[in-house]
């Protein structure tokens, strides 16, 4: 590492102990305890949450069992009337108070983004930033929570009746959310719930906790303050029997799950009949066509394929360009590698660094291996089959790799890869290429470049997936707008409006004025 690298890095050094790291990020949860029920409770076991970077312990984690997730669903169950009858100057109170604590409070979360999650810093500060913008938004959304009359005299029977219908509190929701974007991912659980009136229960991914727990740990003493019962915003921490035990329960009434195609699956096979809203994974493509601004293409590649070390849903992977400047494109992207900079996540110009774990950096480079034998060939990056010295020390560290000429049956085309790795392929036509990106089992986002509007539009009415984004990265994410997959990348939509709507239900009320004799 360089002395400017140095000098860039964070004061924070994840190799004091738990205890004087916990000191140091002025951690607002209690240690060694969770947020269950009306209180915190002390839980005896606890798990240490690494620094990805150099695998050092950035603090211990308390962890629960299934008798905590099921203590937490009782105090779910009797906190919702209250929730339920709360106003919506309160819901909107709440959501306001804990945007602007948050937003004082950034830098904090940021850097504790970076040592649990190991993302470059520019990525964790994009996550609180658009944290702060979620939380704005639900409140917003809170007073404009309404149903619409309904036309009963359509029929015969219905001649002089009203018809109405509102939404009502679905009942207990689960958020479950992964490691890649941990603060965002609960706070579009979270605020939504609170938003339509429901009692939520979160469980973050085991190895990047903390910040989700810095979050509810605000919310609840917030919901303190103005006298709401603090079990309307639990968290549970664990081994998957503890989210199992809340998804299979009757009384969680919605589990929203954000993370791989194969547990989201499973929730919704355990939760069945009641609602689910999956987010789940995808294999993202981005089509460049023959009239496309190359440099702009080349530009969106590097930043939507590598940001958050590839670990991202949305990100580039399986890149499609039209023979006519596949070759100009390649040179191109390949020229400009250099400027995506490995180092420290601390450094404020490290756009890559390690993977969230061992295990995931070994089954990165097993994917790119297996896709070289099949016949890719490695333009930048690793081929999966030497470790450099540094991944040697860390097996985390994949370097950012492009492989040309993928087959379309090869592990690292057909499904997500979730690492800094971007695949090229060469079509003859834009039919071709549309036809290609739906040749996938997901389909989340995808992207095109083009000058053209009948490509745009062409790609916009026929890739079959959740949101088709045009000269940009597919990537792009307003948290706004409504956001999730079809096929096995989900069910169901996130975004403030949208999420409320998933854990409301409609109430219809039928009324005729005067009885019939």
């Amino acid at each position: 590492m360089s002395d400017d690298t140095q000098r860039d890095t964070t004061q924070l050094d994840p190799r004091q102990s738990p205890a004087s790291q916990r000191e140091a990020l002025a951690l607002i949860a209690p240690a060694g305890q969770l947020p269950i029920g009306a209180t915190w409770r002390a839980v005896p076991d606890s798990q240490d949450v690494v620094f990805p970077f150099d695998g050092t312990v950035v603090a211990a984690a308390p962890v629960s069992t299934a008798a905590e997730s099921r203590d937490a669903l009782d105090a779910a169950a009797a906190a919702r009337p209250e929730i339920a009858a709360l106003t919506t100057a309160e819901r909107k109170a709440v959501l306001l108070a804990v945007h602007d604590r948050l937003r004082a409070d950034a830098e904090r979360f940021v850097e504790l983004l970076i040592l649990e999650t190991g993302k470059p810093r520019v990525d964790c500060q994009t996550e609180v930033n658009r944290t702060i913008v979620t939380l704005q938004a639900t409140a917003e959304e809170v007073s404009h929570v309404h149903g619409e009359t309904v036309p009963l005299d359509l029929q015969e029977l219905g001649r002089g009746m009203i018809g109405y219908y509102s939404r009502k509190p679905a009942g207990v929701v689960i958020g479950i959310a992964g490691f890649n974007y941990p603060l965002l991912l609960a706070t579009h659980k979270l605020a939504p719930a609170i938003a339509a009136g429901c009692p939520v229960i979160i469980k973050p991914a085991p190895n990047t906790p903390l910040a989700t727990l810095e979050l509810v740990a605000i919310v609840r003493e917030e919901l303190l303050s103005r006298g709401i019962t603090p079990a309307a915003v639990q968290l549970v921490n664990g081994a998957p029997e503890v989210g199992e035990t809340l998804v299979r329960d009757p009384r969680a009434q919605v589990v929203s799950f954000t993370g791989s195609a194969k547990i989201g699956h499973l929730i919704a096979q355990q939760a069945a009949p009641r609602k689910t809203v999956l987010e789940l994974g995808s294999n993202t493509g981005f089509i460049v066509a023959a009239d496309a601004d190359l440099d702009a293409a080349v530009d969106a590649v590097l930043r939507g394929g590598f940001y958050a070390n590839g670990q991202a849903c949305i990100s580039v992977q399986r890149v499609v360009l039209e023979r006519p400047i596949a070759q100009t494109f390649t040179e191109r992207l390949i020229a400009r590698m250099g400027e995506v900079v490995v180092g420290d996540p601390r450094a404020v110009d490290t756009t890559v660094a390690p993977v969230i774990n061992a295990a995931s950096g070994h089954r990165i480079r097993a994917m790119i291996a297996a896709a070289v034998v099949a016949g890719a060939t490695v333009l930048a990056g690793e081929d999966g089959s030497t470790v450099s010295d540094a991944a040697a020390t860390n097996p985390a560290l994949v370097q950012p790799t492009v492989l040309g000429q993928v087959p379309a049956d090869a592990e690292v085309w057909a499904e997500e890869i979730f690492g800094p790795v971007i695949c090229l392929t060469t079509v003859d036509s834009m039919p071709e290429a549309i036809a290609l990106v739906n040749a996938s089992r997901y389909g989340l986002q995808a992207a095109i470049y083009t000058a053209s509007l009948e490509s745009a539009f062409a790609a916009i009415e026929q890739l079959d997936v959740g949101g088709v984004v045009v000269n940009e990265i597919p990537g792009f994410r307003s948290d706004i707008m409504p956001y999730g997959g079809v096929k096995d990348s989900g069910i169901g939509r996130e975004g403030p409006r949208y999420a409320i709507e998933e854990f409301t239900v409609t109430r219809m009320a039928m009324i005729r004025p005067r009885a019939r004799g």
